[in-house]
């Protein structure tokens, strides 16, 4: 489902340098000095506030977005319309954001098997790979999900299709996210830092899986009409999937890979709604 996007409403999604400055600088602020907390010998007695600074970090770009759309109307009623709508929550694109999460770990774990690796990984644990202070891991993933895409995927992202065709915007977003992730790299326990933890390798493939990512949920949110909640599923149905089973770092290695494939063959395939300014609705 792709309809024009109306250049008027485009044009007012025009303040990317305010949008994208505050949604990185506070987080980065509120995790680098969670992360200073966490890796304090007395970090227990400090549980409280780190909990506290992680969730304001991942709260402020919903909040940026939330001011940037009080102030302009037009903006605010274009938004309710993309909230408030079942427009582009077709059959196939539900269907396939509820599938190819969980189908791409599982099958790269499974070809992980032939390089030696445990089938446990098959195993549903129930216990996330990262800890986090004050929150359950369960309740981050899913939250995560919802308010991040209320921020990317209501202001984030237009704002940047209002100079750029689809595929340069999930290029200067995916820079974006994965810079914006970084911080998080620092908080004892989460999972960037985690993956740092058990080896470079699986950190930098954190970092390149971002952009494949991108382009898929991107394709997904032009392919359902600018529809928000296909994209806070699509990250939430990703999140869970990735957590859900017991998965060597190195499953997400060969995961990147089919993500890799997948988003290629979107670009080759759907070029007109990558490459042309305007293609999306």
């Amino acid at each position: 489902m792709e309809i024009l996007m109306n250049p008027s409403i485009l044009a007012r999604y025009n303040r990317p340098v305010f949008f994208y400055f505050w949604s990185i600088t506070i987080p980065w602020f509120c995790w680098f000095l969670a992360g200073y907390l966490s890796q304090l010998p007395q970090a227990a007695d400090y549980a409280w506030l780190q909990g506290t600074l992680g969730m304001a970090g991942l709260l402020a770009p919903i909040a940026v977005a939330a001011w940037l759309f009080a102030a302009d109307s037009l903006l605010l009623a274009d938004l309710k319309a993309r909230l408030f709508t079942r427009r582009g929550l077709n059959a196939p694109i539900v269907a396939f954001t509820l599938i190819f999460p969980p189908l791409s770990i599982i099958v790269a774990m499974a070809i992980s098997l032939a390089f030696g690796y445990s089938a446990d990984q098959f195993v549903i644990s129930g216990s996330p790979s990262f800890s986090s202070a004050l929150f359950s891991p369960w309740f981050i993933l899913l939250f995560a999900a919802l308010v991040e895409e209320l921020a990317w995927h209501t202001y984030g992202t237009d704002t940047l299709l209002r100079r750029f065709n689809l595929f340069t915007t999930s290029i200067i977003f995916a820079l974006f996210w994965g810079a914006w992730h970084l911080p998080l790299a620092t908080i004892k326990g989460y999972y960037q830092a985690n993956l740092v933890a058990e080896g470079w390798q699986y950190g930098v493939n954190f970092l390149v899986s971002v952009f494949m990512f991108v382009f898929i949920m991107n394709w997904v949110y032009a392919k359902a009409g600018r529809n928000v909640w296909i994209a806070v599923l699509f990250h939430a149905v990703a999140n869970i999937s990735n957590e859900i089973f017991a998965a060597h770092p190195a499953s997400k290695i060969i995961q990147s890979g089919l993500f890799l494939i997948l988003a290629a063959y979107l670009l080759t395939r759907d070029r007109k709604l990558f490459f042309q300014r305007g293609s999306i609705a």
